[in-house]
């Protein structure tokens, strides 16, 4: 993409994000992570909100991305999302990790015992949301450039000593409307949760590194459900706690 099909990307998602309207499509797709990236970065200066949080993607077998939420989309559970914000109701059951401190930028890779010291441990329910009108049907850059197709996030107790923990075996299980719908065993999507916050911190250290009270969601261990205005999703894992949200105002 050329500096210019950035920056309209950039600006049809921003205009999206502040007006509600969802569009059908970007004018070019990007044609890698890095691309999809800049997007990203570029909309968040036009939008000049606050950043409280990351979703990060780190595969064992493929390039890690990253994809930004805006602080004012975070909610504490229980809590109620209205429809009209988050018009695709989607839901995936995460566990995620505070920041403690700061993690300025340096040169030096953070190491995963740095990481595991500073953070604290969370139930989440990632709410997917997207700013195009039928965002599974677009390619995975174009997700991608729309920070992962995130429309907010729920937050459930933090747990401070979590090194007890057997993490990727943790018990999960999904309710809508007070039936369970999926009750498992472990299911991270790369088996290793906080691998996710150490490539987060690693990502970021050459562009401004991370802040104290920052959160990174580190994948669904539930899948992607897509729900309907009224209904109400648990996700609890056995041990650390639950989130919950209402679809509804």
């Amino acid at each position: 993409m050329t500096e210019a099909e950035i920056e309209t990307a950039a600006e049809l998602l921003a205009s999206a994000r502040r007006s509600g309207v969802l569009i059908e499509a970007l004018p070019v797709t990007p044609s890698s992570v890095a691309e999809a990236h800049q997007i990203q970065d570029r909309v968040a200066a036009l939008l000049q909100q606050p950043i409280g949080a990351f979703k990060v993607s780190a595969p064992s077998d493929g390039e890690p991305t990253r994809g930004w939420i805006e602080a004012t989309t975070i909610r504490t559970s229980p809590a109620r999302m209205s429809p009209a914000d988050v018009p695709h109701l989607g839901v995936e059951g995460e566990t995620a990790f505070r920041f403690t401190r700061d993690l300025p930028a340096r040169d030096e890779p953070y190491t995963r015992e740095e990481i595991a010291e500073v953070v604290t441990l969370l139930p989440v329910i990632e709410v997917v949301s997207s700013r195009f009108r039928e965002p599974l049907s677009r390619p995975r850059m174009d997700q991608l450039a729309d920070c992962g197709i995130n429309g907010g996030l729920v937050t459930g107790p933090e747990m401070s000593d979590w090194s007890h923990l057997d993490l990727p075996n943790l018990r999960v299980t999904l309710i809508v409307n007070g039936k369970t719908v999926l009750q498992r065993q472990g299911g991270h999507p790369s088996g290793d949760p906080l691998g996710g916050a150490v490539v987060l911190a690693n990502m970021l250290r050459e562009a401004g590194g991370l802040k104290a009270g920052q959160i990174v969601t580190t994948g669904s261990w539930t899948g992607m459900d897509f729900l309907k205005p009224g209904d109400r999703c648990v996700v609890r894992f056995d041990t650390l706690g639950e989130a919950e949200v209402t679809f509804d105002g």
